[in-house]
C-alpha cells in the first residue's frame, strides 16, 4: 500500500494546529476537503488516527506513530527531488551544515579547514541553529548535517562522534577567580554556572550537570538569557562562570578570562544526519572530519 504524502502533510498540520479550522487555513484548503482527506487516510491505514470528540483534536497513539514516520518520509522525498535536480543540472553538491550554540563558530571553522586539507573541492554552507530547529531542518531535508553536543537523535536521524574538546572555565574580568590561571572543578561548587539549555531538556546541560556531580557538588545552574551568543561572552557583566571550549587566556576584548580546568575534562563533538538520505559529500566530510 502506498501512502499519499499530501494526506500525511494534512495529518501533520491538523496535529500541529489542534483544529481542522486552523489547519485548513494553513493549508489553503476548505475544512470539508481537509476532513475528507484525513478520513480517507484513516481508511487507507485501517485505524483511527485522531480523536475528534473534544473542542480540540487529540492525536491518537497510531496517529503519533504515523506522524513520526511521515516527517521522515517528507524529508526523504524532498531530499530525493533536490538531489535529482542537482544531478540533472550538473551542479556540484553544497553541504548544508547547521551547528548548535554549544559548538562555536571557531570550532566549526577549524573542522572545515581540516576537511578541506583532504577535500579541497568540498563546498559548505554553515548556519547556527538551536537544537529544536536543527532537528526539524535535518528531518525536513533543509540541512544535510548537524554539529552538536550530546543531542539524542530522534527517529529518522543518526549520530556519530567526530572528536572531543577540552573544557575550560570562562569568568568575567572582574570575577574573584579572574586572577587565577587555572581552577579545579571543586572550586566552582559555590559559583552560579551559566548554561544554555534547561536541565532535563538539553543533553549538553545534562552532561555538564553530571560532570559537576562527579566533582562532588550539586551546581546552581542559570540559563543564559541571551541565547545564541558565543559561550565565553555569556559571563560578561555577571558573577557567573561558564564551561567553554575556548582556549585559555583573555577573550571578548579582555572582558573575559578563560581559565584552565583541572583535572582535564572533555566534551564530545557529535554529527547528526538523516539516516535514510544518501549524500556522497556528507560521507566524504564525515570521513575527513573523523580522521
Amino acid at each position: 500500500m502506498g501512502l499519499d504524502l499530501h494526506k500525511l502533510e494534512h495529518l501533520i498540520a491538523v496535529a500541529e494546529e489542534g483544529t481542522f479550522t486552523r489547519a485548513a487555513r494553513r493549508l489553503h484548503l476548505s475544512q470539508q476537503a481537509l476532513s475528507s482527506s484525513i478520513r480517507a487516510l484513516e481508511r487507507e491505514v485501517g485505524v483511527d488516527l485522531l480523536d475528534r470528540s473534544g473542542n480540540t483534536i487529540t492525536v491518537l497513539p497510531a496517529g503519533e506513530a504515523l506522524i513520526a514516520d511521515a516527517r521522515v518520509l517528507h524529508g526523504i522525498a524532498r531530499s530525493a527531488v533536490r538531489r535529482a535536480r542537482r544531478i540533472g543540472r550538473g551542479e556540484a553538491e553544497t553541504l548544508r551544515i547547521g551547528h548548535t550554540p554549544a559548538v562555536t563558530g571557531d570550532e566549526v571553522t577549524a573542522l572545515i579547514r581540516r576537511v578541506h586539507a583532504t577535500q579541497p573541492e568540498l563546498a559548505t554552507q554553515v548556519n547556527q541553529r538551536y537544537p529544536g530547529e536543527l532537528t526539524e531542518q535535518l528531518l525536513a531535508g533543509d540541512l544535510d548535517l548537524g554539529l552538536c553536543r550530546a543531542m539524542t537523535p530522534i527517529r529518522g536521524l543518526t549520530r556519530s562522534t567526530l572528536g572531543s574538546q577540552r573544557l575550560q572555565v570562562a569568568v568575567a574580568a572582574g570575577h574573584r577567580l579572574a586572577d587565577h590561571d587555572s581552577v579545579r572543578l571543586g572550586d566552582l561548587a559555590d559559583e552560579p554556572i551559566m548554561v544554555w539549555g534547561h536541565p532535563g531538556r538539553s543533553g549538553y546541560t545534562e552532561l555538564l550537570l553530571h560532570l559537576c556531580r562527579q566533582g562532588g557538588f550539586e551546581p546552581r545552574l542559570e540559563r543564559n538569557p541571551i541565547q545564541g551568543t558565543p559561550p565565553e561572552t555569556a559571563v560578561i557583566g555577571t558573577d557567573h562562570v561558564a564551561f567553554v571550549t575556548a582556549p585559555p587566556g583573555l577573550a571578548a576584548g579582555g572582558r573575559v578570562r578563560v581559565l584552565v580546568l583541572e583535572p582535564p575534562s572533555h566534551v564530545p563533538l557529535h554529527a547528526l544526519w538523516p539516516r535514510h538520505v544518501g549524500s556522497e559529500t556528507r560521507e566524504a566530510f564525515l570521513r575527513a572530519a573523523s580522521g
